[in-house]
């Protein structure tokens, strides 16, 4: 067979190569697809948007609760901490005295100590005024004796203080740390959010924050409680409350509508959920505990259907929001970064119980 007609040999692994080729290629592409924003749903719709972001919502307020007993715990440790310090350098001042007086006595026994008792009393001019000076030297050291237990008190005692204080501290720090944890997991939560929505149209997005709580539209302001005909205004829930200090929260909460959510925050011009709560009733003169899982004990607990303008309504599971009712089925609340206090039903979360706390 001519040379030119003989067929070219093939290399053994030439069609390996090609379809490796082409599968890492697919890879590629495979993984472009599934990279940065490919990892979220491709397409949603904006119910879809919604449902996630209500979702991310919800679970970063449940760590904006645990943020505050977070801060809470550290906080009080940061006081006990100064606390025990502030008494350590007292008690350190005492003993710094206790060891001067200790330091005078001995300097004074060692001067007046070269001669026995019945010698001084052999060669003294004035024996009546030298016996009266050994029973003062005497007492003196009777109070010797007590001044060097008194330094050895002081010293167990800031012993003890100083590993009270590292103990705090060390409690401290893991506060601390907490705290960040907390802070991460809620940011994390908030950005995922916010990179959702900015998918949208501002139409669509409009139209998902008015009413990502529930679907209801319940945006209020200081000029309008919602889209209800039968909202209750200031006047009647002030009126209808208990008594004067829930009908006082009440009205503080009125007197809030529109301010912004901010997680962590307490007032007063910015609230969470439970921050609102409890600047509410702090108004009135009632103190709250920070969070909403202490909260709710802290008070009466009341049914559904015993609700009255003042108490407040807790929902999910894990008791993670928190609303002061008004009446009429509705409460004010502070629902999350999307949407300001306002007025809203409290059918549109998940219900877990109520507490009278006036």
């Amino acid at each position: 067979m001519p040379a030119h007609r003989k067929p070219r040999p093939r290399s053994a692994g030439g069609h390996t190569a090609r379809t490796a080729a082409a599968i890492a290629l697919a890879g590629v592409a495979g993984a472009t697809a599934f990279d940065g924003t490919g990892h979220a749903e491709p397409n949603a719709t904006p119910a879809q948007v919604k449902a996630k972001v209500a979702k991310l919502y919800q679970e970063a307020e449940a760590a904006t609760e645990k943020y505050n007993g977070a801060r809470e715990r550290a906080t009080a440790a940061e006081r006990r901490l100064e606390t025990l310090r502030d008494e350590a350098a007292r008690k350190e001042a005492r003993l710094d005295t206790a060891r001067e007086a200790l330091g005078t006595m001995a300097a004074a026994q060692y001067r007046s100590g070269g001669l026995d008792q019945a010698m001084q009393l052999a060669l003294s001019d004035d024996p009546d005024q030298y016996l009266d000076n050994a029973a003062f030297a005497e007492r003196t050291g009777d109070r010797q004796s007590a001044a060097v237990t008194r330094v050895r008190e002081q010293l167990r005692e800031i012993d003890q203080l100083r590993g009270a204080a590292r103990v705090q501290l060390t409690s401290l720090k893991t506060r601390q740390a907490e705290l960040k944890r907390h802070k991460r997991t809620i940011t994390d939560k908030l950005d995922t959010a916010r990179r959702l929505l900015n998918r949208l149209t501002e139409g669509e997005r409009a139209r998902i924050t008015a009413g990502t709580d529930g679907g209801t539209d319940t945006r209020s302001s200081r000029s309008s409680t919602g889209s209800r005909g039968a909202l209750p205004g200031p006047r009647s829930a002030t009126t209808a409350a208990p008594d004067s200090r829930s009908a006082a929260a009440v009205s503080y909460a009125y007197s809030k509508l529109g301010s912004p959510y901010v997680w962590g925050a307490t007032g007063p011009n910015a609230f969470d959920c439970s921050g609102l709560v409890q600047a509410a009733y702090r108004s009135a003169g009632i103190s709250l505990p920070r969070t909403t899982y202490a909260q709710i004990d802290a008070g009466r607990r009341v049914s559904r259907s015993e609700l009255r303008p003042g108490d407040l309504v807790f929902f999910y599971s894990g008791i993670t929001h928190v609303g002061i009712y008004v009446g009429g089925g509705n409460m004010i609340h502070a629902p999350n970064p999307s949407a300001p206090v306002r007025v809203a039903p409290i059918d549109e979360m998940p219900y877990a119980g109520a507490a009278r706390v006036a």
